[in-house]
C-alpha cells in the first residue's frame, strides 16, 4: 500500500478476489465554501479553487452484493438491461431510442407515473475525451454528488416546471433523481466509477461547493475522507450492464438521499488498457 490510509486493513480482509486498494480524491475542507468554476465559464478547463487529498482505501467488488443493493439503502443499484442501440455516440439515436430504454428501465424499477430525460454525457479518459454536444468530456474524479439538498429540488423545478414541482410535492408524489451509468464499450479495464455505501457517510463530511456557470451558480456536493466510508465498484462492468446511481429524493425519511462517487484508477490498468467509455442520463423519476 502506498500509505497507510486503510486504517489496518490489508489484502488478508480483501475476501472477493477483485477488491482493490486505490487512491480516491477528497476535498480538503476549508472555512469558505468552496467553488468550483466550470469549463463553460473559464472556456477551458475546470478550474477547481479547492484543496483535494488522495486517500487509499479499500474499494470493495460490488457483484456479490448486486442483488441487495438497493436505490434506497446504498444509494445505488446494479442491473442487467442490454441496450438495442447500436451506436451511443450517435446522438438521434441516444435521444430517440436510447432516452426511451431509460425511461422503460425506470418505470419499471422504480413504479414511476413519469420519467423526465433531461441530460446525457459521454466520457472517457482515453486522449481527449469523449465527444458531447458541448465539448469533449474525462472522467470526473474528485468524489461527489451532483446535487445537494438545495439545488436538488431546484434542478427538479427547471426541468419540471415549478407548478408541477410544487403540485406533485403537495399532492403526496415523490421525485426522485437518478443517473444511468452505461459503458459504451467493455469491459471496463480502467477508471470505473467507486460509490459510496449511503449508510457509511456521515451528513458532515459533504461538503457543499458552488458551481459556477456563466449564467447562474449551481450546487454539488465533494466528500471529506472518514475512515468509516464503505466503497464499492464493479469489476469488469459490460455493456449490457448500468449503474443507477441516485443524487437527490425529495423524501426525508432515513433512506439514502445522496450517493458520493468518482472515477479512480485500478490498480492493473496501464496507458495500454483500452480507454474507459461511458454515457450517463440523468433523470427525474416521478412516483405518485
Amino acid at each position: 500500500m502506498a500509505r497507510n490510509a486503510l486504517s489496518g486493513l490489508d489484502t488478508e480482509h480483501m475476501k472477493a478476489a477483485a477488491d482493490v486498494a486505490a487512491p480516491l480524491t477528497f476535498i480538503v475542507p476549508q472555512t469558505e465554501k468552496p467553488a468550483l468554476y466550470s469549463a463553460a465559464y473559464t472556456g477551458g478547463v475546470p478550474d477547481f479553487g479547492f484543496a483535494v487529498e488522495d486517500h487509499d482505501v479499500l474499494v470493495a467488488d460490488m457483484r456479490p452484493h448486486g442483488a441487495t443493493f438497493t436505490l434506497d439503502r446504498e444509494g445505488f443499484a446494479l442491473r442487467t438491461v442490454p441496450t438495442q442501440v447500436a451506436d451511443l455516440y450517435d446522438d438521434g439515436a441516444v435521444e430517440a431510442d436510447y432516452f426511451d430504454e431509460v425511461r422503460n428501465l425506470l418505470t419499471q424499477e422504480l413504479g414511476a407515473s413519469h420519467v423526465a430525460v433531461f441530460d446525457a454525457t459521454r466520457r472517457s479518459d482515453g486522449g481527449t475525451g469523449a465527444s458531447n454536444k458541448d465539448g469533449n468530456r474525462g472522467p470526473a474524479s474528485r468524489i461527489h454528488v451532483d446535487y445537494t439538498a438545495k439545488s436538488g429540488p431546484q434542478r427538479a423545478k427547471d426541468v419540471l416546471g415549478a407548478k408541477e414541482f410544487d403540485r406533485l410535492l403537495n399532492s403526496g408524489a415523490r421525485i426522485v433523481q437518478v443517473n444511468v451509468w452505461r459503458p459504451i464499450r467493455g469491459p471496463v479495464q480502467r477508471s470505473p466509477l467507486a460509490l459510496a455505501d449511503a449508510t457509511s457517510i456521515a451528513p458532515a463530511t459533504m461538503v457543499a461547493t458552488d458551481q459556477v456557470f456563466p449564467d447562474r451558480v449551481g450546487e454539488i456536493y465533494h466528500l471529506s475522507y472518514d475512515k468509516d466510508q464503505r466503497w464499492y465498484y464493479v469489476p469488469e462492468m459490460t455493456r449490457d450492464e448500468v449503474l443507477l446511481i441516485k443524487g437527490w429524493d425529495s423524501l426525508e425519511d432515513g433512506r439514502a438521499q445522496f450517493t458520493p462517487h468518482s472515477a479512480f484508477p485500478l490498480p492493473s490498468q496501464t496507458d495500454a488498457t483500452p480507454a474507459r467509455e461511458s454515457i450517463e442520463v440523468r433523470t427525474f423519476v416521478v412516483i405518485e
